[in-house]
């Protein structure tokens, strides 16, 4: 099993841009956080996972500073959950394109998911990746 934590506020994967000429790119901010998920998954180097893979991600959004204390406490332990946009799946799509030549070969070898979401005062995202037989 390999385990990753990605430190800083997460960022969702954009809508495409285009060109003039209609080419697609990416938008700068999840252009830039694939960036940072690749340079801190390089850091393990290690050899890409090849087989069939299950991962567990989940995301720690940082806690807005509205609110009331009770609420702010009740987000600290969980209680309270992000329900607002960006969706997990936007989340979990910027991270798992990032990680793909790093972590695994392809993100087509993901044949199971597991995402969550929560509040924390230390934004990040946890990584969880195996090979299942």
């Amino acid at each position: 099993m390999i385990r990753l934590t990605i430190p800083g506020n997460p960022v969702p994967q954009g809508r495409p841009r285009f060109t003039r000429m209609g080419h697609a790119y990416d938008p700068t901010k999840s252009r830039n956080y694939k960036q940072h998920v690749k340079s801190v998954a390089s850091e393990l180097n290690i050899e890409p996972l090849s087989g069939p893979i299950r991962v567990a991600m989940e995301i720690y959004r940082p806690l807005q500073k509205s609110g009331s204390k009770a609420l702010i406490r009740q987000k600290k332990e969980g209680k309270v959950r992000p329900t607002v946009k960006p969706d997990v799946d936007n989340y979990y799509k910027s991270v798992s394109d990032a990680l793909t030549g790093i972590l695994w070969e392809d993100d087509n070898q993901i044949v199971e998911i597991h995402v969550e979401k929560w509040y924390s005062d230390q934004p990040r995202v946890e990584i969880e990746a195996e090979e299942i037989d």
